[in-house]
């Protein structure tokens, strides 16, 4: 052990901080190690030990963050840039004023200088903050991916016990939710980009794939009901971009989601967005563009008023050819209203339904098969009564209607998904794991700074998104040689 520590104090450059820490960090690892091996080890012995030693150096490791972090700045104001520039904006320089910030290590005081701006109503700066990347002033860039992290799986009082429990951290509800909805808004521009990344990749993959068919980029979306405040449930909605390989195997997904809006013109938005981002970057084979959902008023609207007439990017006044399929699953639906109209709860009825789910999905023309059984049952049953014949009519005239929506048994022959199975997961995954747990109710505002946190992390993007936004993100100017904070602009005025 005393050798190690010795290597360490060689290779680590010279540092009083360093020192500092490896000095007194030496002692009381010893301490603990010595009391180890004086004892018979048993399960409990081996468990406190490892626990003091990670305490031990968990608190050596914050007491050198708190001393490097500190020792950015100088201790003397006079030593401090007179003036920074930060977006056009000049500020001047005023004295420290303390700070409680988190780090993986526990909680740290950081003395930072405050910079009030020379235009009235600006807001102040902290130079050292910004260039430590400090999120919300409340935690370092390692602390807060964590808690996003944690944020976007479990309820904030899991999050808190986490946050105390393992990094020695203790924060109010009000603390915590100020950082995940800095961070929310943070990532957001760096969403996109990182999802047209992952996508590319996946059709570059399935691109080199093997098999008899074109790959295909596939999209769906669909509502959820979420419980909102004051009782109320309203529709939630979510969407799916994924790709088939040339096997019509599915290679990955990332997924959208949006709290209740009106008319949902923020999914549909961020969703055309990134398929129009996408198509104007992929230079590779030719692609299948399919739209599988049911036939709702939301996901009906959105392939009438943007797929069908969304242009090539790559080929203006060229239109890309979306096919819209609707969910087999959903169709099956209303073959059963079918099943209940003619035969109600019988066997022959189950027998019946059996055999034309078979057909719709495997014959070359099963859904007009389907149609023309279901009106010969019809005119021959003379007991149906009008909730009977209601049934019957609902799911007739549903399948009917979108009868050409439904050629499943080609549309696998092309490789083709047929069901919106991802898409109703993505419910589940984006909504009910996360905001519908027991006694949850939500705001709009607070429900999707925690979806925007889900869905990069369900998109597998996260980490791209939030190295981008670091670096980002905008650091103070300073004219002073030397300083640490900030680089030698171009011009700036000088001070007074």
């Amino acid at each position: 052990m005393n050798s190690t520590i010795s290597r360490l104090q060689i290779a680590t450059p010279d540092s009083a901080n360093v020192e500092r820490m490896l000095t007194g960090l030496e002692p009381r690892l010893g301490h603990i190690v010595r009391r180890f091996r004086e004892k018979v080890p048993t399960p409990e012995i081996v468990l406190t030990f490892e626990i003091e030693l990670e305490a031990c150096c968990r608190e050596a490791c914050r007491g050198l963050v708190e001393a490097e972090y500190n020792d950015i700045e100088p201790a003397a104001i006079k030593d401090c840039p007179v003036r920074i520039r930060l977006a056009g904006e000049e500020y001047k320089r005023r004295p420290k004023s303390p700070n409680e910030i988190g780090t993986l290590f526990g909680r740290i005081r950081l003395d930072r200088y405050r910079y009030e701006a020379l235009e009235p109503g600006v807001r102040g700066i902290f130079p050292l903050e910004m260039q430590l990347g400090i999120e919300a002033g409340l935690a370092t860039p390692a602390l807060a991916e964590r808690i996003g992290l944690q944020s976007a799986d479990h309820a904030q009082q899991q999050v808190l016990d986490w946050l105390e429990r393992d990094h020695g951290v203790k924060w109010s509800t009000v603390s915590l939710r100020k950082l995940s909805a800095s961070l929310s808004e943070g990532l957001s521009a760096f969403r996109q980009p990182a999802q047209e990344t992952k996508i590319l990749e996946l059709l570059k993959k399935a691109e080199q794939s093997t098999g008899p068919h074109q790959p295909v980029l596939a999209v769906g979306r669909d509502g959820i009901m979420v419980p909102m405040r004051h009782g109320a449930y309203q529709e939630a909605s979510t969407a799916t971009v994924y790709v088939l390989d040339r096997r019509g195997k599915r290679l990955g997904t990332v997924y959208l989601g949006q709290m209740p809006e009106s008319g949902q013109g923020t999914l549909s938005d961020q969703l055309t967005s990134l398929l129009i981002g996408v198509l104007a970057k992929w230079d590779g084979c030719r692609l299948r563009y399919v739209y599988v959902t049911d036939a709702g008023n939301h996901p009906q609207a959105y392939y009438k008023t943007v797929l069908q007439k969304m242009e090539d990017p790559r080929r203006p006044g060229r239109l890309l050819d979306w096919q819209w399929i609707v969910d087999f699953w959903h169709a099956c639906c209303y073959l059963t209203k079918l099943r209940e109209g003619l035969f109600g709860e019988t066997g022959a009825g189950w027998k019946w339904f059996k055999r034309m789910r078979h057909w719709l999905r495997h014959r070359k023309h099963g859904i007009t098969d389907v149609l023309r059984s279901a009106t010969q049952h019809r005119n021959l049953a003379k007991d149906l009564n009008e909730a009977r014949q209601k049934l019957f009519w609902d799911g007739y005239d549903y399948l009917r209607k979108y009868a050409r929506r439904m050629a499943y048994s080609r549309y696998q022959r092309q490789g083709k998904p047929i069901g919106s199975g991802v898409t109703e997961a993505a419910c589940k995954t984006v909504f009910t794991q996360r905001l519908k747990q027991s006694g949850m109710t939500w705001e709009v505002k607070g429900g999707q700074v925690i979806v925007d946190l889900r869905v990069l992390k369900l998109s597998g993007v996260w980490k791209e998104a939030f190295r981008s936004y670091q670096r980002s993100r905008p650091l103070p100017q300073s004219n002073q040689p030397g300083s640490r904070i900030g680089r030698t602009p171009r011009k700036l005025k000088k001070a007074a």
